[in-house]
């Protein structure tokens, strides 16, 4: 991403709109390694995270250590976006997926009449509408019983965006697990056993649905 104007947060701003915006929101920029912890559950915070570089993402991790993951932000992507509306505590944690720079615009307190406010807003209501959108379509993934089941949903919904059966998904093995909430060494061997039967084709993380049977 060369620009934080590339993100949806700005679509629509000619360029005093803009400036005025990014100078009225902004609190700072930082880079985070692998790993690093962005903000933790019980957290609170006015600003939300832009990703300028790299990738983070949203889990949540129980007291017996177990992780799920809710989703992955890139570049361009906003995070903590309600969760900086409302002052609210995170019941996530946020973490760099690898070597990233996040920019962090405060959008607790948006007010006025200018053209560029009315438009942060409006954006910010679209793009927390996606996001809700987002959570629905992993609940339905999720309340599917089988583990075969869970997978070929997720890559459906995938496919149904992308308006193609040859996809690419924005995990890897562990994160995809995490995020059907199922154990890995259980996704590899359905996974296995689906390209078995040629329900679907892949090689890591790009797959190939293939419409066969699902029984």
């Amino acid at each position: 991403m060369t620009s934080p104007r590339d993100s949806q947060l700005f679509t629509g701003m000619n360029d005093n709109e803009y400036s005025s915006a990014i100078a009225h929101i902004t609190s700072g920029e930082r880079t985070y390694i692998k790993n690093q912890i962005i903000l933790s559950a019980g957290d609170t915070t006015h600003s939300t995270g832009l990703v300028l570089s790299g990738s983070v993402t949203i889990e949540t991790n129980d007291q017996w250590g177990n992780t799920t993951l809710l989703g992955m932000m890139k570049e361009g992507d906003l995070f903590a976006v309600t969760y900086a509306l409302l002052g609210a505590p995170l019941l996530v944690d946020v973490r760099a997926n690898e070597e990233c720079r996040v920019l962090f615009l405060n959008v607790h307190s948006l007010t006025g009449t200018d053209s560029y406010m009315t438009k942060l807003i409006r954006n910010l209501l679209n793009i927390t509408a996606r996001k809700n959108l987002h959570l629905s379509e992993r609940s339905f993934i999720n309340a599917n019983r089988s583990i075969r089941h869970k997978v070929m949903s997720y890559l459906h919904s995938i496919s149904l965006r992308e308006h193609s059966d040859t996809i690419t998904i924005p995990f890897d093995r562990q994160q995809m697990a995490d995020y059907l909430n199922i154990d890995r060494s259980a996704l590899s061997k359905e996974l296995c056993a689906m390209r078995d039967k040629g329900i679907i084709e892949f090689r890591r993380n790009k797959f190939i649905l293939k419409r066969g049977d699902l029984s």
